[in-house]
């Protein structure tokens, strides 16, 4: 009861389970605000976008699967990419159609789009949040023409991650309370084994906001909140790598031939 009330919080209005997708809709909003509910994506957003090189040919495609309101857009242009943006959120696809992105409203475990499609296929903070991501994982690699980049990020299936991620992380401004089920977070190793079946060797590594950076933009929240004003402006922070995938993690890695 104390995560659904706690979920119930983080949108303000109705009462909902962790990790309910409804959650999206009360939260819409809060996408492209830089100091909103949604700040951390707009960071791991950035860092993705890192991970996907320019087009390396003509009509070259990416597809965002959970897409939410387009996030990836910004840090994509100029790379020479078709964005295409799937999710079941449509007035988180009314956003992401204003931000440039070819939306498709469908589920990530049976994606409306034909086999090989995909130079690019990113799946950016969605596998924990599916009850089925072995299946995403499976969709994601049969968009991908031989030789395309899958690119990813999502929560280990640990201890730590439970208590950073959810214990801590939504009780502070850059998570929403109730946006996770820990019993949904992804264990690293089973991640790569899955991505090998279908012929993509995953290489992972573990990332988290710079911590110089995170405090000083907590303080511009902390200090916006109490004044009742508009936090000040001020660098984002950056998601830097780290050693450890325990908490949090990027994957990438290219589909055999």
């Amino acid at each position: 009861m104390r995560d659904v009330a706690a979920a119930a919080a983080s949108t303000g209005s109705r009462v909902l389970p962790p990790n309910d997708p409804r959650q999206y809709d009360d939260l819409v909003d809060e996408w492209w605000r830089p100091d909103g509910a949604f700040a951390m994506l707009h960071w791991l957003a950035e860092a993705r976008a890192t991970l996907v090189p320019p087009a390396d040919r003509p009509d070259a495609v990416l597809v965002d699967l959970g897409c939410g309101a387009g996030l990836l857009a910004p840090h994509l242009a100029g790379k020479g990419y078709r964005h295409i943006g799937v999710d079941l959120t449509r007035s988180a696809l009314v956003q992401a159609a204003e931000h440039g992105v070819r939306v498709v409203q469908g589920d990530a475990t049976a994606v409306p789009l034909p086999d090989g499609c995909a130079d690019v296929v990113s799946a950016g903070e969605l596998l924990e949040h599916v009850p089925a991501w072995r299946q995403v994982v499976a969709e994601a690699c049969r968009l991908l023409r031989p030789g395309g980049l899958l690119v990813l990020d999502t929560l280990n299936d640990t201890a730590l991650a439970r208590l950073v991620a959810v214990r801590i992380g939504e009780r502070l401004p850059t998570v929403p309370r109730g946006i996770h089920d820990p019993r949904l977070f992804v264990d690293a190793r089973e991640l790569v084994a899955e991505c090998a079946r279908y012929g993509v060797q995953l290489r992972v590594q573990g990332v988290r906001p710079q911590v110089g950076g995170l405090v000083a933009w907590l303080w511009r929240r902390v200090r916006a909140t109490r004044t009742g004003g508009v936090a000040p402006g001020g660098r984002a922070p950056r998601i830097v790598p780290i050693r450890s995938t325990a908490v949090l993690y990027q994957g990438w890695g290219v589909r055999n031939g």
